[in-house]
């Protein structure tokens, strides 16, 4: 029987919020082979210009409970730093990700992460997927501080 799951996870960064979410949203389909090829080993374009409605196929990594998963844009607003998209995987139905990036006074970020699954194996995925997205997040975060040209 398939159940239904959700968590929300909020996560700060010394980066500034455009920064972030150009490395984490807009750009994520070249940037995480990259940084963490343990979790997305490789990624493809499917459909779309980038923006709503644009698909992506990933191949996952050893870290990851599925071998491959589609994420598809659903709405995305840049100059707002906000984003929610759908992943399809084995396992899951539907997962739905929302994803807000705000300024902080400091001149850093906080991102507001809300995701809802639903699937046979949703509850232990969504365990992982929490964790995974706070290890990205900081590891993107990593990345940005040390080269401080990237993604202005």
């Amino acid at each position: 029987m398939a159940s239904t799951n959700s968590w929300t996870h909020e996560l700060e960064s010394k980066v500034s919020a455009p920064r972030m979410f150009r490395a984490c949203v807009m750009d994520w389909h070249t940037l995480a082979p990259k940084l963490a090829p343990h979790v997305i080993d490789n990624a493809h374009h499917v459909e779309g210009d980038g923006g709503t409605g644009t698909v992506r196929h990933y191949n996952c990594g050893s870290a990851v409970p599925f071998n491959a998963m589609k994420k598809k844009v659903e709405f995305l607003d840049v100059d707002k730093c906000e984003c929610k998209y759908t992943v399809e995987c084995d396992g899951v139905e539907t997962s739905t990700w929302n994803i807000k990036m705000k300024p902080t006074a400091n001149g850093g970020s906080v991102a507001n992460v809300e995701c809802t699954s639903k699937g046979v194996q949703a509850n232990d995925m969504m365990l992982k997927a929490k964790e995974s997205a706070a290890e990205m997040f900081k590891t993107v975060e990593a990345y940005l501080i040390a080269n401080p040209n990237a993604y202005n």
